[in-house]
């Protein structure tokens, strides 16, 4: 029997990576660019770096939406920083900047910014809005996947 374990993508090449459940602790690389899988901050993606992350990682996907005119996204951002901190490497947190990538804003209807919302198996399962501290990035993920 072979030993449970996760597809995960890559965030320097977003190749896709089988990584046994046990060696998620163990800073697993990429087999294919020997990048580490899991960097302690927020992947900054673009529309491919985000079709993939959704479509192909078997692990939830937490996306901060934002612009970089944006004071609340900016305010945020070492926040976000330090919940992926915490959050790592039970999911993936990546950032998409909606004013770079309007087709995924306009897609998902992102209506206001900063928008956090949860992926889970290429689709999305929670949502909310608002500038937030870490401790509440990491408290809404830990609901929404209970």
């Amino acid at each position: 029997m072979s030993e449970p374990s996760l597809h995960i993508v890559c965030p320097s090449c977003l190749s896709t990576n089988r990584v046994p459940l046990a060696r998620l602790e163990a800073r697993p690389q990429c087999g294919r660019c020997k990048s580490a899988l899991f960097q302690g901050r927020p992947l900054e993606v673009d529309a491919e770096g985000f079709r993939r992350l959704r479509e192909h990682s078997e692990q939830p996907v937490l996306v901060d939406f934002w612009a970089p005119w944006c004071g609340p996204c900016l305010q945020m951002a070492p926040q976000l920083a330090a919940a992926t901190q915490r959050l790592e490497p039970q999911l993936r947190v990546a950032k998409v900047d909606v004013q770079a990538q309007q087709d995924i804003g306009a897609e998902l209807r992102i209506q206001s910014i900063p928008t956090l919302a949860l992926f889970h198996g290429g689709r999305e399962i929670a949502r909310t809005q608002g500038a937030m501290g870490a401790m509440e990035i990491v408290r809404f993920v830990a609901e929404a996947l209970a």
